[in-house]
């Protein structure tokens, strides 16, 4: 990564982790809830969400899930399990084998043609939240997100799966960051140095799926969203264009990932457009 921009990148420690860990327990109570529930995948991301909640409100009131397929690696398993034994934390274990092979079982044979791997992964992803949201409604818990900005800006994950949440403490850490705060909290080492993976199929990482390391993304992003630099000005810098373009496209592309379902304006006052009001409006 470019120095200036990994300094740029480097983050207060000890004061994003006051202001986070601030951030969920009053979010949390001004929604009128106790406690909080996550997946955990025995990646960075959750793995980092999991400490933080963990601090905000205590092991007792978050209940970490871990919601393994038949080809998900047995190591994520263990590293979550890692970081449940690590905090203390309440946890659960509820495979997803069985709900999603039976959607596809059945439509595999209404559509004459078996899954893509994309499919079957987006299948995944909105089962494992699903679930967390029934186990919301169960404990009365608030479903946190584990989604970083650098996803979220390039649409890396699934539509009301991965990307669905209550609350989501990380959304505005780069990738880099996360790494660098999962350090700061006591994130196992196991898990800080595993490359990143969605583990939806086997030997899937993430970087290869993209095509660009987490560094490069996080150097492009930067530059693009929090300094406001064209394609162009980053190109004229040495950045390769094409490689350019298709991070711009790809930002563009997922907005609709990003933002509530557009809702046609009929009335004077329409839901998300003149009738806005603050997340904890009536509490």
């Amino acid at each position: 990564m470019n120095p200036e921009i990994q300094r740029r990148l480097q983050l207060d420690e000890a004061l994003t982790v006051a202001v986070l860990t601030a951030f969920i327990r009053e979010e949390v109570e001004k929604a009128g809830f106790s406690k909080v529930v996550f997946g955990l995948s025995g990646g960075i991301d959750s793995a980092l969400v999991a400490y933080l909640a963990a601090r905000a409100l205590g092991a007792e009131r978050c209940l970490a899930v871990m919601m393994p397929y038949t080809t998900s690696n047995p190591k994520s398993l263990e590293d979550a399990q890692a970081v449940v034994e690590d905090l203390g934390l309440p946890s659960l274990v509820v495979p997803i084998s069985g709900p999603v092979d039976a959607y596809f079982a059945g439509m595999d044979e209404r559509l004459g043609v078996p899954a893509t791997p994309l499919r079957r992964g987006n299948r995944m992803a909105r089962e494992r939240m699903s679930t967390l949201f029934d186990l919301s409604a169960h404990h009365g818990a608030l479903v946190l997100g584990t989604s970083n900005k650098t996803e979220l800006l390039l649409g890396y994950g699934t539509q009301f799966g991965d990307l669905a949440s209550a609350l989501n403490p990380i959304g505005d850490l780069y990738k880099s960051q996360v790494r660098q705060l999962s350090r700061f909290v006591g994130v196992p080492t196991a898990i800080l140095e595993k490359p990143p993976s969605a583990d939806l199929w086997q030997d899937q990482t993430d970087e290869s799926e993209l095509g660009f390391t987490y560094d490069f993304a996080d150097e492009v992003l930067y530059q693009l969203v929090d300094l406001r630099l064209s394609p162009e000005e980053l190109a004229a810098n040495g950045y390769d264009e094409r490689v350019l373009q298709g991070i711009v496209r790809r930002v563009q592309r997922n907005q609709y990932k990003r933002k509530p379902p557009v809702i046609a304006k009929l009335s004077s006052r329409t839901i998300g457009v003149d009738f806005r009001y603050l997340r904890d409006w009536g509490q």
